[in-house]
This record gives structure tokens, C-alpha cells and sequence, in this order.
């Protein structure tokens, strides 16, 4: 779905472009990509390596970190989604490893909590035993899994000729937005006092979902997912003063009501309560993403009516966005493809008020392209991975870097 929110002041474009990314776990990332793809080869005289300012919440902060270090979508589908990259192979549970030092540390700490709760009980006999092993909750893991070895690997990928892991060397601006856990306030790393932070380990910290990762600690503060606090903050990038901004947010609530009637019946299998608790709340989660969302969008187009807005997002209806499994590879690529197709789609749709707004800042729309049902974002990685061979691929990423030096001093 594009929500297209064109400026209401009309002045001249100084070409300042910036992209805004919200979280949404692995299915964020797939999507994320999917759709950027779309937006990348039909908007023509856009670079999306080369904006001007980036910012990016949880899963959007790998996406957009990777964009601003010239890691292209097709690129990054290689790594991540297609798992083919012969410069960086991910292996099997980079992601999803378990968190054995985080476990280790609570059980270390069995033996102290067990003789606390038998000394207040010895004290006082008469207490509320579920009072005396309330301190129990304190053995639970914080997180499941490991997220270091993640964050290793993007440290990885953002070093080496034309990468960087330092906010300082960068020559666009980047945010990445976290929650400090201890406070509850918003953090944004990149900007002054905090860009000293390597941009992996800001990464790390965005994503690190409750629950599922243990909260990241940096400068003795301790951070988790940025999205607890705020879904995109594209505000950030229209203080900056950007003329044009696309936002993007992979998640929203699900309504089962709108979904296609098939076989001319509406599908009685999406009582989401049939998911079980998994489902229950990632419908919950969404929820409130998307409505404190809508509320900062209503907000940009008051408080910033001199910028052209694109928000794209799922369809509300689309059940098999919803109950795909990130976790299996073969729905990663189906995922990805499915995020590609829909917003080329919505783009074909809304062509004709595209079009006027995107040239306004030097960018036609191609139709030609969107018109093509032959195109697949799977045989554009595809391409990019033969054009990564170990021979070829050095020299290709040698003519790229050249071009996008070229480009810049343009």
C-alpha cells in the first residue's frame, strides 16, 4: 500500500533526499528490501546508496546502514535473503544462536537466590510464600539468543575499501535509533556525542528485541530495540531539512475481514486466536506500531508542509505476508519477492500522481519497467551473485566504487 502525502508549500527542490526505516524483525528486513528494490530501478535519477540521510529503527537500521555503506538491495538479498554471497556466507544460526552466556550467568546466580528466599522465609514463617519466590522471575533469561555474533558479521561487512564502521567517516548522515532500557527515552546514535559508537554495535543494540536478545550495554547504558519507543522517526530527517522522504513500515495489523473472499466464501481459517499465542501477540505488536505510526505521519504533514512523503506499507489484507515463517530460507526469497511485487503494483497504481511529484525533484517514474511482468527481484540477485564470482567480482566492485566516486565529486 503507497500513501502518498505531497508537500502543501510548494518551493524549489534542493534535492535533499532521505529515507526513513521502521523495524519489524526478520520480516522486516526481507520486506524492507523487497520493496526498496521496487522503488530503486523505477525511480529513475535516484540512487539509494547515495541520499543524503538515513535513519532507521531495529531490523531498518541493518537495511539502511547497508545502503549507506553502497551495499545495494540486490546486494544485500545476496547476503541475506539468498544466502549466496561468497564474501559473506551466513551461516546457519547467526541470528537465532543460543544466548549460553546469558543462561550460564542466571544459573550462576541460582545458589544466592535460593538461600534469599529460604532466609525471609526462616525470618518470617508466616509470609505469603508466592511473595518469597517472587525473586524467581530473576533466573529468566533476558534473551534467548545471542545477537554478538551478528553483530560481529555486520562489523565485517562494514570494513574493508569504500566500507566503514564509524559514523564519522561516513559521508551521508545515518541514525540509528534505540531505547535505553534503564530510562525508557529514545537514542540516536550517529548523532553528536554518539557517533562514536562502531555502527554494528548500534545495530546490535537497535534489534535487540526483549525477550528474544539480551539488552546491549555501551558506555555502561543499556539499550534494546528501538522500535519500543519510536517506529520510524522520520521526523529526524525533516528537522534535517529533506524536500523528499520515503518512509517505510513493515508491519501492521492484520484484518482478516479484508482479505479476498475465495472459492466465494471468506476464509473461516483466520481466527488469528487458532495461532495460538506467538500470533496473538505479533497482532498486538503491530497494533501499536502502526497507530503510533499514523499518528506521527498526521503530525509530518502539519508540521512539515514544504516535504513531499511517500509511506509504503503491507496491505492490511495480506494474509500471506502475515503468516509467512521468516525463519525457513525458501519463505525469505518467496517474502522478499512477494514485498517487490506488490509495490510495483502500487506504484503502476498511483503513476499518475507519481509522476508530477517525482519530477519535481529531478526523478522520472518508469513505467516501462513497472509494466513488465517479467521482472523478478530473485533473478536480480541472482545476476548480482554471477557478477560476484571470486574473479569477476573484484573487478566489478572496483568499476562500482569508481562510478560512485566519480558520482560524488559530480
Amino acid at each position: 500500500m503507497l500513501d502518498l502525502q505531497p508537500a502543501r508549500k510548494r518551493l524549489g527542490s534542493r534535492g535533499r533526499f532521505g529515507l526513513a526505516l521502521a523495524g519489524g524483525g526478520p520480516l522486516g528486513a526481507f520486506y524492507e528490501v523487497g520493496t526498496l528494490h521496487a522503488i530503486g530501478e523505477s525511480f529513475e535519477g535516484l540512487d539509494l546508496t547515495n541520499l543524503d540521510m538515513y535513519v532507521g529503527v531495529s531490523s531498518g537500521a541493518m537495511i539502511a546502514a547497508g545502503l549507506v555503506n553502497g551495499y545495494d538491495t540486490a546486494d544485500m538479498g545476496l547476503v541475506f535473503i539468498h544466502n549466496s554471497s561468497p564474501e559473506f556466507p551466513v551461516r546457519p544460526g547467526l541470528f537465532l544462536r543460543p544466548a549460553f552466556r546469558e543462561y550460564l550467568r542466571r544459573l550462576n546466580a541460582i545458589p544466592g537466590l535460593a538461600a534469599d528466599i529460604l532466609l525471609q522465609y526462616l525470618r518470617d514463617p508466616g509470609k505469603d510464600w508466592a511473595e518469597a519466590i517472587d525473586p524467581i522471575g530473576r533466573l529468566l533469561p533476558t534473551g534467548l539468543c545471542d545477537n554478538r555474533p551478528f553483530e560481529r558479521f555486520l562489523a565485517q561487512m562494514f570494513t574493508g575499501p569504500g566500507r566503514t564502521n564509524d559514523f564519522r567517516q561516513l559521508r551521508r548522515s545515518l541514525y540509528i535509533i534505540a531505547t535505553e532500557l534503564n530510562s525508557g527515552y529514545s537514542v540516536r546514535f550517529g548523532e553528536p556525542g554518539q557517533e562514536h559508537v562502531p555502527i554494528s554495535q548500534a545495530i546490535q543494540a537497535s534489534t535487540a528485541l526483549p525477550g528474544l536478545y539480551p539488552p546491549v550495554e555501551i558506555d555502561g547504558h543499556t539499550y534494546v530495540d528501538g522500535a519500543l519507543m519510536r517506529t520510524m522517526n522520520a521526523s529526524l530527517l525533516l528537522d534535517e531539512g529533506a524536500d523528499f522522504v520515503i518512509c517505510i513500515n513493515p508491519l501492521v495489523a492484520f484484518d482478516a475481514s479484508s482479505v479476498p473472499r475465495r472459492y466465494g466464501d471468506v476464509r473461516k481459517d483466520l481466527d488469528l486466536t487458532r495461532g495460538g499465542l506467538p500470533v496473538v501477540l505479533s497482532q498486538t505488536f503491530r497494533a501499536m506500531i502502526q497507530s503510533r505510526m499514523l499518528v506521527g505521519m498526521r503530525t509530518y504533514k502539519q508540521s512539515y508542509p514544504t516535504t513531499d512523503v511517500l509511506l509504503f506499507e503491507p496491505d492490511r489484507g495480506d494474509d500471506e505476508l502475515f503468516f509467512k515463517n521468516v525463519f525457513r530460507y525458501a519463505d525469505r526469497k518467496r517474502l522478499a519477492e512477494h514485498a517487490y511485487q506488490r509495490t510495483r503494483r502500487d506504484l503502476y497504481a498511483h503513476a499518475d500522481k507519481l509522476e508530477p511529484l517525482l519530477a519535481r525533484h529531478g526523478i522520472r517514474l518508469r513505467r516501462d519497467l513497472l509494466s513488465d511482468r517479467s521482472r523478478k527481484f530473485g533473478d536480480a540477485v541472482l545476476e548480482r551473485g554471477r557478477r560476484m564470482q571470486p574473479v569477476t567480482g573484484t573487478l566489478h566492485r572496483a568499476l562500482d566504487r569508481l562510478e560512485s566516486a566519480l558520482h560524488t565529486r559530480a
